[in-house]
């Protein structure tokens, strides 16, 4: 049973791992014959592409023999007859005549007789005879004789029939053996017996060295000698596999090799002379497979290494405690050894021309299971405290990741990869153990791999003439950054040097993004910058009273991006400076986006200042406009020099939205300590900085329109903020020169704009608007601030008015839409707002009070701008204006005429209502006025010839007859009955009269044309 049970193990794991090794060796050899197979067809392939080209090549012209046709004769097939074909006839040009070219009979020329390939000889089947015969049977011995041998001496061990001594040395006598005659059969010309030959004697070889280490203990096999003697039949293998082209027996070298020091371990620990005889069989590996080009072996040789590696840890590390002292350096050696090996090795094939993805693979696999391990070493406390120690391992390791990339460029995204995996060993690091005293070595290392991920593949590319870079190695200087922000935000106070390290980023992604023409890295590192020295914003304490350094760091880089950003322009866009920037089609493009560079570099910091301005009690607010004014100065510059209309109207709203950020949350008038006259002299200057700008450069920026609209419409947010200071810091009885002051300079741009821009310029008419527009609202301005409630009403009527007064001087369409939309604004407050009649007591003086004023003023508004909007104006958004106008001023008229009539019969300091009943006279009035009011509406309908105006008159005076006949009559008493009647009566009576005149007006015209088309 014990022979069965010992055959069926070895058939379990013997076979397996036979019929793995024959596939491999199987498929290696079908992929070098496929390899030399290809080569020699290409080179087949370049003769006969050389052939072809010198049998078309043309020849000089001759018109007096024909061209012979040729004769193709394919080895194959026997060359043919010559075709006999007539001479072809060809067409000389005469010398004194200019005639076209000459044309060629196509059918003349001779034609060669077609090439008959030869058929492709059908694929080769495999000659299972030969197979099993040759290769079957060695294959089947060599397992044969390795089992009798096996059971040999397992017979022996049972019964004791040789000794021990005797029994190994028949072993090591038989594979000797089995290795010579595998060496004297390769000469014969037996390979496959030959292989199978050597391979069992070196399975043999192991295995009765093994035996007499671990089974017999003989005295002489101690560790040294049994180690010295199995590393002997590995490089005797490998030194046959070599010489016999057997694969076979490297594989078995290389297992053999790999499980020395697994069989043979003693349980202490050795470092140096397990990976130096690692590392010795490694070399010997790499050797044999660039020999013999098994390039396959390496990255098994890698993975039984990496093996070897986890194994050792995993059992030593800690129990030996590496992590302590200096000790760890032994396990970064052997770590780095082994990267250094393969490194050579890839030298060594790059400059035998042998370089191959599986040693470039291999030696890649090798740094993965490097960094894997740092990331392990840096959960240990002491070695997480020693980053020059452990990340500058991690650079030698990367470096040999990038070396391995240079001398293979199929591999190239590996650099990137690696990189990732560095930055994430980084992040890891940051998070977890990150603290001031090791800040600085923590941002040497972020610049460092930074660099050499981004800059250095650039410089490389760029030096062998291209400029194409993949994404990858752009987004590295902003993971660098990214990981500046996890100490700002971590570290209760952060080391000034965190900032000439961004700013060296800053300046590796500018260079970065020259070389590579990509400037989508610039605006990210902008943002994380900006987004750092915020992060140092909220980090000042709130009970701050100086002037934070974070301010001045916010204004050096602010001018840093500046500065950069206009130079990447100039590279990017040489001829911005004359032209100005026009955008293309592709917001991603470079010059596109070095054109958006300069606007993110100064219009982001004002979210900065806001954010800053909201948190610190800033009772002068010096530091924050001061830098908001550098940021003003650019952004003009930056106008001025590439013609950014735009930039003026960013630049006035960031700036009204941080002073309004401080006027509402920091002026206070009752603080002595706050500079009053300071923060007006603030508000002056920004109004002066955007109102003079078009001025001074009035050649470049005629032609615009958004720069004179700014410099007009600085004029109201400032005069906002203004109005409420002096209200709370000089409050008098003339508010209104205030906004008189205001439309001053507005005036003064018009006149301006009408003596210095031509007429016939094309933006010099929405200048007048913009400029007289915003006069007209300050001058506007000045009745509802001297007065109010009302008065606003009031004022919105009159600018109406005076704008479309204005676009009879400056029609433009938006002056006309925005007095319509003001005269709209006032008739709706005053005809559908009740709180209107509350603003003020009811006055004692009936008729002339403040309701005949109100209402009267924007009435005849209303009536002005219906007047003003006659033909050819009348047309605004495809409506007719003016009725619509007219319209809104006679009802305001006949809310006016309705409100005084209450006013007049309601009771002293009563308050006003609407009432149709209690008092005889007064809806006597109410009936009469009515009637009145709608004959008045209708005359002018008539003489005017508006027809809607008849219809509202008509209408009218029915509801006076409808409350004349059902609730005067019933109401009223007889005096005031009769009033009422006879005062109707004859209205009616009148406009009966008016009708009556129109319509036989109307009869007579018809009679008139009727006779004259007679």
């Amino acid at each position: 049973m014990e022979p069965g049970i010992a055959l069926v193990v070895l058939a379990v794991f013997g076979i397996p791992i036979a019929l793995a090794i024959w596939l491999i060796v199987r498929a290696v050899s079908a992929k070098n014959r496929i390899e030399e197979l290809s080569y020699r067809l290409g080179e087949l392939e370049s003769e006969i592409i050389r052939l072809k080209r010198e049998k078309e090549s043309p020849k000089p012209f001759e018109s007096a023999p024909a061209p012979q046709p040729k004769i193709v004769t394919p080895a194959p097939v026997a060359p043919p007859q010559p075709a006999v074909t007539p001479q072809p006839v060809i067409s000389l040009p005469r010398p004194p005549v200019a005639t076209p070219p000459p044309i060629f009979v196509a059918t003349a020329i001779p034609k060669s007789p077609p090439v008959f390939e030869p058929p492709r000889p059908p694929a080769p089947k495999i000659n299972w005879e030969q197979f099993m015969g040759v290769k079957g049977f060695a294959w089947v011995g060599g397992l044969a004789l390795f089992l009798g041998v096996a059971f040999f001496v397992k017979y022996s061990f049972d019964n004791n029939l040789v000794p021990p001594e005797l029994r190994v040395a028949i072993g090591f006598l038989t594979g000797l053996g089995l290795l010579v005659g595998g060496v004297v059969m390769s000469r014969k010309n037996f390979p496959a017996l030959s292989h199978t030959l050597c391979a069992t004697g070196v399975v043999i070889l192991y295995a009765v060295t093994f035996a007499c280490r671990s089974i017999y203990h003989f005295e002489f096999f101690g560790p040294i000698p049994t180690f010295l003697l199995m590393a002997l039949i590995t490089i005797t293998a490998f030194f046959v596999a070599v010489r016999l082209n057997a694969l076979v027996v490297a594989i078995l070298g290389m297992l053999g090799g790999f499980l020395t020091p697994i069989l043979l371990s003693t349980g202490q620990d050795n470092p140096l002379g397990l990976f130096g005889y690692i590392a010795i069989l490694d070399a010997g590996l790499i050797i044999v497979a660039l020999h013999r080009r098994w390039y396959f072996l390496t990255p098994l040789a890698a993975l039984g290494t990496a093996i070897m590696q986890i194994g050792w840890a995993q059992k030593f590390f800690v129990s030996e405690k590496y992590f302590e002292g200096n000790k760890i350096l032994v396990a970064l050696g052997v770590l780095f050894g082994f990267n250094a090996l393969w490194l050579a090795a890839n030298w060594w094939a790059k400059r035998r021309n042998q370089i191959n993805q599986w040693l470039s693979g291999s030696t890649l696999g090798l740094v993965a299971v490097s960094l894997a391990f740092t990331a392990w070493f840096l959960d240990f406390a002491p070695l997480a405290q020693q980053p020059w120690l452990m990340f500058g391992f991690i650079f030698v390791i990367d470096l040999v990741a990038v070396a391995v990339t240079l001398l293979d460029q199929k591999i190239s995204p590996a650099q990137s990869v690696s990189g990732f995996a560095v930055f994430g060993l980084l992040a890891l690091w940051t998070s977890q153990s990150l603290s001031n005293e090791l800040l600085d070595a923590a941002l040497a290392f972020y610049f460092i791999f930074a660099f050499i991920h981004s800059a250095l593949p650039a410089l490389l590319q760029w030096r062998r003439g291209g400029t194409t870079q993949t994404w990858a190695n752009h987004i590295f200087p902003i993971l660098s950054l990214a990981l500046v922000l996890v100490p700002v935000f971590k570290l209760a106070e952060v080391s000034f040097i965190v900032w000439p390290f961004i700013l060296l980023v800053d300046l590796l992604a500018i260079a970065l993004a020259v070389l590579t023409g990509t400037l989508l890295p610039v605006l990210a590192v902008l943002l994380l910058t900006l987004a750092a020295t915020g992060a140092l914003i909220f980090k000042i304490p709130s009970d701050l009273t100086g002037l934070p350094v974070s301010f001045f760091l916010l204004g050096a880089f602010v001018v840093f991006f500046v500065a950069a950003s206009i130079w990447l322009v100039k590279k990017f866009k040489p001829d911005a400076l004359k032209t100005g920037i026009k955008f293309g089609n592709s917001i991603a493009a470079p010059g596109d986006l070095a054109a958006i560079l300069p606007a993110c570099s100064i219009v982001l910091p004002f979210l900065l200042l806001i954010m800053a301005t909201l948190r610190l009690p800033l009772i002068n607010p010096s530091p924050v406009f001061g830098l908001a004014l550098l940021l003003v100065v650019l952004l003009l510059g930056v106008t001025k020099l590439f013609s950014l209309d735009w930039m003026p109207a960013v630049g006035l709203a960031c700036v009204t939205a941080l002073e309004c950020a401080w006027h509402f949350n920091h002026f206070d008038p009752a603080n002595p300590n706050q500079p009053l006259n300071l923060v007006l002299t603030w508000y002056l200057i920004f109004f002066a900085m955007f109102a003079l700008f078009p001025f001074l450069f009035l050649k470049q920026f005629s032609g615009k329109v958004v720069p004179w609209a700014t410099a007009a419409m600085a004029g109201p947010p400032q005069f906002f903020l203004i109005h409420r200071f002096v209200s709370a810091v000089y409050p008098n009885q003339m508010m209104g020169l205030l906004p008189a002051a205001f439309a001053i300079p507005g005036l003064l741009s018009l006149v301006a704009v009408l003596e210095k821009i031509p007429a016939e310029n094309k933006s010099r008419m929405t200048q007048l608007a913009w400029f007289g527009g915003v006069a007209l609202f300050f001058i506007t301005l000045i009745f509802p601030i001297q007065f109010d409630r009302q008065w606003i009403t009031i004022g919105w009527a009159l600018e109406g008015a005076a704008l479309l007064w204005l676009f009879h001087r400056v029609p433009h369409p938006g002056l006309r839409l925005t007095g319509i939309g003001l005269l709209t604004a006032a008739f709706v407050r005053l005809a559908f707002n009740p709180a209107v009649l509350e603003y003020h007591p009811r006055a004692t003086t009936p008729i002339f009070n403040w309701y005949l004023y109100a209402y009267g003023i924007v009435t005849i508004c209303l009536f002005v701008g219906t007047r003003l909007l006659a033909p050819p104006r009348n047309l605004v958004l495809k409506s007719n204006v003016p009725p619509i106008l007219a319209g809104f001023g006679t009802v305001l008229a006949f809310l006016l005429l309705n409100i005084e009539i209450a006013d007049y019969f309601s009771a002293p300091g009563a308050t006003l209502t609407f009432q149709f009943s209690g008092n005889f006279a007064r809806d006597m009035t109410y009936s009469i006025a009515w009637a009145l009011f709608a004959l008045v509406l209708l005359v002018y309908g008539i003489l005017k010839k508006i027809p809607p105006a008849r219809y509202a008159a008509m209408g009218l005076l029915c509801v006076t007859l409808l409350k004349l006949f059902f609730h005067d009559l019933a109401q009223l008493g007889q005096l005031y009955r009769i009033g009422a009647f006879i005062g109707v009566a004859v209205i009616a009576m009148l406009a009966s009269f008016a009708y009556q005149k129109f319509f036989s007006a109307g009869n007579k015209e018809k009679e008139t044309k009727n006779e004259i088309s007679q």
